[in-house]
C-alpha cells in the first residue's frame, strides 16, 4: 500500500525573517556605495589627465563628481548606521546600571527613528524644488543629485526601524519610542511659550536638547539634527525643507570629497605595506625615544595639513599609518585618539587651510598675508603638544630598546623612499597647480597602487571591496555630522544672535586685551557648535572692524580666531572634530576624554602665548 507523505516547511520566525530582510539591504547598499567610491576617484583622475596631460579640460568631471558624492555621503551613512558607526557619546551612559544601559542603548536608535521620520518629508519637498535646476554642464535636472536626501533618509529609517528589531524585546522597545514620543509631546506642548521666550530658545534647544541627546548616547549627527528640526518647527515659521538644503549645502561642499578619496587612500597605504616600510623607518630613528612616534604624530600632520583643504581627510591620511605601530608599542588607544585630535587643532592655521581662504575671502584681509602668518602659530602649539608627550611618556623603561645603527636606518630609509615620497608628491601636485586639493588624493591613490604592486609586490585584491565598503561608511559618519551641524549653524544665523553678540563684545570694558579674551573665549564655543567656515562667515565680517578699531593686526586676530576655533571643534564633548577623529582611527571616544584633557590645556596655553606676542604672527609680514 503507497503512502502519501506531507512536506511540510517550516515556518520562518520574524527574526530570521528581519535578519533576511537586513541582509538583502545591506547588499543593496553596500555595492552601489562601493562602486561610488571607484566612480568619484576615476571621475577625478579623469579630469585631472584631460586638463594637465590632454589640455583639454572636462568642463562636467566637478559637476558630476558633486553629483555622486551626495548619493555616496547619504548611503554611506546608511550603512554606518546598520553597523552601529555613527559617532556617539557613552561616557556616562557606561556608568549607568545594565538595565539602564540597555534601555538607553535602544533611545540611541528610537532617536535618530525620529529625526529620520522629520526629515523624510521635507527632504522629498526639497528634492523636488530642486527639479527647477538645470545643472550647467550635465544638463540634466538637480533632483538626481538631491534625491540622494530622501532616498538615504528612507534606507536610515528602515534600518533603523529593523535595528529596533533586532537589538531589543519588545517591551524595551516600546518604552524607549515612548520615552523618546514622551520628551518630544513636552517640546510640542511647549510650544506657545517657547514662541514667547525669543532667542533664550537657544539655550533650550542647542544647548539644552543637544546636551540631553549626546550624554543619552545619541549619535552627534542625529543629536545635533534634533535640536535644529525641533527649534525651526516649534519657534518659527521656517520650511523645514529649507534646512535639508543647508545639510544638503554643508555635504556637498566638493572640498569635503577629499574625505572618502584620502580614507581610501589611508587603506592603501596600509594594505600595500607603504605604512610598514614608514613606520619601521621612522622607528628606527625615534624608536630609543621616549613617545617618538608620539612626536612623529605631531611632526606628521604638521606637514600633510592642507593639503586636502579637510581636517577629517588629513587625519585619515595619518592615522591608519602610524596607529598599529603606536598601538604595538604599547600606546593607549585613548592617547592615541586624543593627540590626533589636538593636532587637528593645532595645524587649523597651516596654509592652504580652507579657512584661512574662507577668513581671508569674507573679511578682505590677504589670503597671502595669511599662509605666511599662519606657519608659525602651529609650531608653537606644536611645541606645547609635545611638551605634553614628553611629560607623559618620560617614565616608560627603554631599557630593552636597542638604538638603531647608522646602517640599519639608512637601509630602511632606502627601503622607506617610495613611501616617503607620498606627502611631497601630494603637495607638489597641488603646488604646481597639477590638481585641486579635491583632485589631488586621486593621483595619491594611483601612486600608492603603483608602489604596491611594482615596488612593494604587495596587493591584496580580494580586500578591495571590504576597504571600499569602509571608506563610504566611515565617509558617510562624518560627513552627516558636518551636515547636520551646517544645518544648526544656518538656524543660528536666522536668530539675530550673531549681531547681538558682536555688539556686546564691542561694548566690553578694558579695550583690546579684554576684547582678545573675549574672543577666545567666544570662538572655542562657536568653534564647538558651528566649526571654522560656518563661524568664520557669520562672525568674521562682523568683529573684525571691531578689532581693526581697537588697534589688533587683522593676521593677528586671524590667528587667534582660527586656532581658538580649533580648540573648540576638537574639545569634546560638542566638538565635531573630536568625534570625526574617533571615526578616523576608529576609536570609542570615551576613550579619548580623559587623555585629551591635557593636550587641550597644552592647546590653550600655546593659543594664550600666540595672541599675546602679535610677533608670532606678524613676524614674517615685513
Amino acid at each position: 500500500m503507497n503512502t502519501m507523505h506531507t512536506v511540510t516547511f517550516p515556518h520562518p520566525s520574524p527574526r530570521r525573517v528581519v535578519v533576511f530582510v537586513d541582509n538583502v539591504l545591506a547588499r543593496c547598499v553596500e555595492i552601489p556605495a562601493a562602486l561610488l567610491v571607484l566612480a568619484e576617484i576615476a571621475v577625478l583622475l579623469a579630469g585631472v589627465t584631460s586638463r594637465y596631460v590632454l589640455h583639454t579640460p572636462l568642463v562636467w568631471s566637478d559637476e558630476l563628481a558633486s553629483m555622486l558624492f551626495v548619493w555616496l555621503a547619504m548611503l554611506g551613512a546608511v550603512i554606518a548606521l546598520r553597523r552601529g558607526e555613527h559617532m556617539r557619546m557613552t561616557a556616562l551612559v557606561g556608568k549607568t546600571s545594565p538595565q539602564v544601559r540597555a534601555f538607553l542603548d535602544v533611545v540611541a536608535i528610537a532617536a535618530p527613528l525620529a529625526f529620520l521620520l522629520l526629515i523624510v518629508g521635507p527632504a522629498v519637498d526639497f528634492a523636488q524644488d530642486q527639479g527647477i535646476i538645470t545643472t550647467p554642464a550635465l544638463g540634466i535636472s538637480d533632483t538626481w543629485r538631491a534625491a540622494a536626501l530622501p532616498v538615504g533618509s528612507a534606507l536610515m529609517l528602515a534600518v533603523a526601524c529593523l535595528r529596533l528589531i533586532r537589538t531589543a524585546n519588545w517591551q524595551m522597545a516600546i518604552g524607549a519610542l515612548a520615552f523618546v514620543c514622551a520628551i518630544a509631546g513636552v517640546f510640542v506642548a511647549a510650544g506657545p511659550l517657547l514662541q514667547n521666550l525669543g532667542n533664550a530658545n537657544l539655550l533650550v534647544f542647542f544647548v539644552g536638547l543637544v546636551a540631553l541627546c549626546v550624554l543619552s548616547g545619541v549619535p552627534i549627527a542625529f543629536s545635533f539634527g534634533l535640536a535644529t528640526f525641533g527649534y525651526l518647527a516649534l519657534t518659527t515659521s521656517t520650511p523645514l525643507s529649507v534646512v535639508v538644503g543647508r545639510m544638503d549645502e554643508g555635504m556637498s561642499h566638493l572640498i569635503l570629497l577629499s574625505v572618502p578619496l584620502f580614507v581610501f587612500l589611508g587603506q592603501l597605504i596600509e594594505m600595500t605595506g607603504m605604512a610598514n616600510a614608514m613606520i619601521s623607518f621612522l622607528a628606527s630613528l625615534l624608536g630609543h625615544v621616549r613617545g617618538g612616534l608620539s612626536y612623529v604624530l605631531v611632526g606628521a600632520m604638521y606637514l600633510v595639513s592642507g593639503i586636502s583643504g579637510s581636517k577629517a581627510a588629513d587625519m585619515a591620511a595619518i592615522a591608519p599609518v602610524l596607529f598599529p605601530e603606536m598601538k604595538a608599542r604599547g600606546a593607549q588607544p585613548g592617547d592615541l585618539v586624543a593627540l590626533l585630535a589636538a593636532t587637528g587643532a593645532q595645524t587649523e592655521t597651516i596654509p592652504p587651510s580652507l579657512v584661512l581662504i574662507t577668513l581671508g575671502s569674507v573679511t578682505g584681509v590677504s589670503i597671502s598675508a595669511l599662509f605666511t602668518g599662519g606657519m608659525l602659530p602651529g609650531i608653537v602649539l606644536a611645541i606645547t603638544l609635545c611638551s605634553v608627550v614628553w611629560w607623559r611618556y618620560r617614565g616608560d623603561d627603554l631599557s630593552d630598546v636597542r638604538r638603531a645603527t647608522r646602517r640599519e636606518i639608512l637601509r630602511k630609509l632606502v627601503v622607506a623612499l617610495p613611501a616617503l615620497a607620498l606627502p611631497f608628491v601630494i603637495r607638489f601636485a597641488v603646488v604646481e597647480g597639477i590638481a585641486t586639493a579635491t583632485e589631488v588624493s586621486t593621483i595619491g591613490i594611483v601612486y600608492a597602487v603603483l608602489t604596491g604592486l611594482l615596488i612593494y609586490r604587495r596587493f591584496e585584491w580580494a580586500r578591495i571591496k571590504p576597504m571600499l565598503i569602509d571608506t563610504a561608511s566611515l565617509s558617510g559618519a562624518i560627513l552627516l555630522i558636518i551636515g547636520a551641524a551646517t544645518g544648526m549653524a544656518w538656524a543660528l544665523t536666522q536668530s539675530g544672535f550673531s549681531g547681538q553678540l558682536a555688539q556686546s563684545m564691542a561694548a566690553l570694558p578694558g579695550g583690546a586685551a579684554t576684547f582678545m579674551a573675549a574672543s577666545i573665549c567666544v570662538f572655542v564655543v562657536l568653534g564647538s557648535v558651528l566649526e571654522g567656515i560656518p563661524a568664520i562667515v557669520l562672525f568674521g565680517p562682523l568683529m573684525f572692524p571691531i578689532a581693526h578699531e581697537m588697534g589688533i593686526n587683522e593676521v593677528h586676530y586671524a590667528m587667534v580666531v582660527i586656532l581658538s576655533m580649533g580648540v573648540g571643534l576638537f574639545a569634546p564633548p560638542f566638538g565635531v572634530g573630536y568625534y570625526s577623529a574617533c571615526a578616523v582611527s576608529r576609536i570609542h571616544p570615551d576613550e579619548g576624554m580623559k587623555p585629551i584633557v591635557g593636550y587641550m590645556v597644552a592647546l590653550v596655553v600655546g593659543l594664550i602665548i600666540v595672541a599675546a606676542v602679535p610677533w608670532i604672527s606678524t613676524g614674517f609680514l615685513h
